[in-house]
């Protein structure tokens, strides 16, 4: 009877929780910018800094190749299958299972990796030669920080277990703490370390306690036990490891993707890879906030429905969270195309970092914003799979646009220098998103495209008014150029956003777009609630 209502209910579960999860990652990503301004201010780029980035760099790899890039997302999908088909005492049983087996496994990555760092920092560093001041601190602070995985690790298996009992504050809360510990020890610890760049190290370390710990006290709540329950014949286990290794491959692939551009622009003229690396952060930021939210908060209610086997209400979330991510997508796509360059002179432009910079950086940050659209709907379309336990497909359609991208590069990297290595990579995520979509309608019913279309053309409609509102106001009203002051500038910038926003939803209420509904049960609860009382 109550089988009608719950698509409207799950669509409102996963517009709220992508606003928790959104409106947290936005406290991070500040928090890590600040994190970033008091590093350079207290260790600049000077050789103490270039070590604690290649310290630093190995076990964040690890964390994004099998932590937060596999782990959960295989996890995910088992585990609420177990909840939904069997009782809780067997998920949780499951859970300890995992648990018990991932810490064995933690410890001994991380005695490898701090007893085999001389060697990791050669591959790494292999400038740094095998000897010296720099590589010794490099060697040392290694050692330090590689515990960490440990740590990340279990909060990306926590993060599992909650997200999948549908609570995504704490884990999404998480980051924070890794920047708070960093920003926290440069201030504490550092001044009073013989090498001030230690006591950062320590502070990595304490982010990652602190992250593990905001966890507990909720998996106590939900009635999970942590002591150990050595099971690693538990028939789940093996399915998640089974899910996990295409899952890690398709990450590596990633970071290769990554390696690639770096690669690529090396041979470019000098300040080519600080452009491109520059103009990603940017492009991050929505995607980050956005795009990895919605998607987050979609898994575990698409891992529900496939565990059911309801592909119809399967493919209504999808299509729910297709339509949210490119209603948010795509207006921040004209943001940047536009205001690019204000936005870099107001972030970036003081000191080594001139006018020239600043110009360069909008040419990759013009064609890495015509593939936000792509990048945030890559992130969906993959929640659909995983939930689906099928991590081999978008594995093989990574592949192949990993290959598209790499003759991308190579034809655009002459007409169009750095700018082409961007655009390359929005051709080839254009294409990748099109061959997820195009393999998902073959695993599952979403309706149709119609739905998502119409709503795409309504969001492109409104994205266009709102780009020659800010575009006019831009050249006639609220100038932002190299002429006026920081200070200036920045309000005036700020003032194109709010009103750019301001007529982006209006023109979008006009034509009739649907998540404009969603966008406000995104708001924090308490403001959503209010009249409920």
């Amino acid at each position: 009877m109550k089988h009608p209502d719950l698509p409207k209910s799950e669509k409102k579960n996963v517009s709220q929780a992508a606003g928790t999860v959104g409106f947290f990652t936005l406290l991070s990503r500040i928090l890590g910018l600040v994190r970033d301004m008091v590093l350079a201010r207290f260790f600049g780029a000077g050789m103490a800094a270039d070590a604690f980035f290649v310290a630093f760099r190995i076990p964040n790899l690890l964390r994004r190749l099998f932590a937060e890039g596999s782990l959960t997302i295989a996890f995910i999908p088992i585990f609420t299958e177990y909840l939904t088909t069997r009782t809780r005492k067997d998920a949780f049983e499951l859970a300890r299972a995992v648990l018990t087996l991932l810490a064995l496994i933690l410890v001994i990555v991380t005695l490898f990796g701090v007893l085999f760092s001389p060697w990791i920092v050669r591959i790494q560093a292999f400038g740094f030669g095998g000897s010296g001041v720099k590589y010794d601190l490099t060697v040392f602070l290694t050692r330090m920080i590689f515990p960490y995985i440990f740590f990340i690790s279990l909060v990306a298996f926590f993060m599992g277990v909650l997200n999948s009992l549908r609570h995504f504050a704490a884990p999404a809360a998480a980051p924070i703490f890794l920047n708070v510990g960093i920003i926290g020890a440069a201030y504490l610890i550092s001044p009073r370390c013989s090498e001030p760049i230690v006591g950062v190290a320590f502070g990595v370390l304490i982010g990652g306690i602190l992250q593990v710990a905001l966890q507990i006290p909720w998996v106590f709540k939900e009635g999970l036990k942590v002591f150990p329950q050595w099971q690693p014949d538990h028939p789940a286990v093996k399915r998640i490891g089974l899910l996990m290794l295409p899952a890690v491959f398709g990450s590596a692939v990633y970071q290769l993707n990554s390696y690639i551009g770096t690669l690529l622009a090396s041979f470019l003229v000098e300040g080519s890879v600080s452009w491109l690396y520059y103009a990603d952060r940017l492009v991050q930021f929505p995607l980050g906030v956005f795009a990895i939210a919605i998607s987050t908060a979609a898994l575990p209610a698409l891992s529900t429905q496939a565990a059911k086997n309801d592909l119809d209400q399967f493919g209504d979330t999808l299509s729910h969270s297709l339509r949210l991510v490119l209603f948010i997508a795509l207006p921040s796509t004209v943001g940047l195309i536009i205001l690019g360059e204000p936005i870099i002179r107001v972030l970036f432009e003081r000191g080594a970092f001139d006018a020239r910079s600043t110009v360069m950086t909008n040419q990759a940050l013009f064609f890495y914003a015509l593939g936000l659209w792509a990048f945030s709907g890559i992130r969906v379309a993959v929640s659909g799979f995983y939930a689906l336990q099928d991590t081999k497909t978008p594995v093989k359609v990574s592949v192949l646009a990993f290959v598209a991208n790499l003759i991308f590069s190579l034809a655009l990297i002459q007409p169009l220098k750095h700018g082409g290595i961007a655009l390359a990579l929005s051709l080839a995520s254009a294409l990748q998103f099109c061959l997820l979509i195009f393999f998902l309608r073959g695993k599952i019913h979403m309706g149709g495209l119609q739905p998502v279309l119409i709503s795409a053309l309504r969001s492109i409609f409104a994205a266009a008014v709102m780009g020659f509102g800010i575009f006019y106001l831009h050249s006639r009203w609220l100038i932002v150029d190299s002429s006026a002051g920081l200070w200036s500038t920045a309000i005036n910038l700020a003032g194109l956003i709010v009103i750019g926003m301001i007529i982006y939803f209006t023109a979008a209420r006009i034509t009739g777009c649907r998540e404009l509904e969603s966008v406000r049960q995104m708001m924090p609860r308490p403001v959503s609630r209010r009249g409920k009382k």
